[in-house]
């Protein structure tokens, strides 16, 4: 059973967990930045699914999950990111991280985006965390022959897909869940210390007394990460 999502988690006032899923921080690492390493091992799990050195990777949804994976693969290599959702906030955090393109699907299409860039294929890897089957059909109509998706986005209902499209144009999609232990672990940190900066996501610091603001402010959509500060205890 996960803790957080099975079992209550890190609001509870005492929880229980096998000693051996205790991860010990390298010295060095932002005591923001490590609280936030649960997302962030989504974030890696997913851009790093498949190889991105020299490829041009789609990300759909830009929530802090998403900005994360396109500064990873960013990181990683990748020729060009571009990013989609249709919130200007996230769209100009994402920026903060450098993707080539932060775009908002409802006034600019994603082949647009493509020519102004040169590309002539499709996307090689896609990074689908938004879980919306609009989003998600749009990135199967921008992918290059053999493209590869990721799927980390959980789409509230059923959804179809042009079937075809996958089929004829040998698109592989794996679905993605949590994170590798330890092997994630190991990659972010590695990452950080090797000048991966995810920073900007965080947006909202605050001591715990003003949790209620914190969801606020997440619930808002005008925010990134929101991390509370306990050092006040």
């Amino acid at each position: 059973q996960g803790i957080g999502v099975n079992r209550p988690g890190a609001f509870a006032e005492q929880l229980v967990l096998p000693m051996t899923n205790v991860w010990h921080h390298a010295p060095g690492i932002d005591p923001d930045v490590a609280a936030i390493f649960d997302p962030l091992g989504n974030a890696v799990h997913t851009a790093l699914t498949f190889p991105v050195l020299g490829e041009d990777v789609l990300i759909t949804g830009a929530g802090p999950i998403g900005i994360m994976a396109a500064a990873v693969v960013r990181h990683a290599g990748a020729r060009y990111v571009v990013i989609t959702d249709v919130n200007p906030y996230r769209l100009e955090l994402a920026q903060r991280v450098g993707v080539t393109r932060a775009v908002d699907v409802r006034t600019t299409q994603l082949a647009d985006v493509q020519r102004e860039l040169g590309m002539t294929e499709g996307f090689d890897v896609g990074l689908e965390m938004s879980g919306n089957a609009r989003a998600f059909r749009d990135m199967l109509a921008n992918m290059c022959h053999g493209g590869k998706i990721a799927m980390l986005g959980i789409p509230e209902s059923e959804m179809s897909i042009d079937w075809n499209t996958v089929v004829f144009n040998m698109i592989t999609i794996k679905g993605i869940y949590g994170r590798e232990m330890y092997d994630t672990w190991y990659k972010m940190t590695v990452m950080l210390q090797s000048g991966l900066d995810i920073s900007p996501v965080i947006t909202h610091r605050l001591p715990y007394t003003e949790y209620e603001q914190g969801f606020a402010a997440m619930r808002s959509g005008q925010s990134g990460k929101v991390v509370l500060d306990w050092r006040c205890v």
